[in-house]
């Protein structure tokens, strides 16, 4: 007597299961963070005190389309990528 298969949707559960709690434990909180990221790159303003992605600490000089300049020390300038920023110190008031 041949036994019965399961229909074959059925064999996709644990993989649509599996990609539900990929989603919801990896992409969904990553997406958040460079979303949180992008807003505090849009909010940079001149006096900023930030830290750089290579570990340089400045503030900012001068706010550009796509760059700014940050001053190390005194007379000590660099044109930075805005998106080379990992963290703002302390926001000018």
């Amino acid at each position: 007597m041949p036994t019965q298969q399961p229909p074959t949707f059925i064999s996709f559960i644990p993989f649509i299961l599996i990609m539900g709690v990929f989603y919801l434990l990896i992409i969904r909180p990553q997406q958040s963070q460079q979303k949180k990221h992008r807003e505090m790159l849009s909010r940079l303003r001149k006096n900023d005190e930030v830290v750089t992605a290579g570990g340089i600490h400045g503030t900012i000089v001068n706010v550009k389309e796509k760059t700014f300049i940050l001053r190390i020390d005194e007379n000590v300038r660099v044109e930075v990528d805005k998106t080379a920023v990992s963290s703002v110190k302390k926001m000018a008031d």
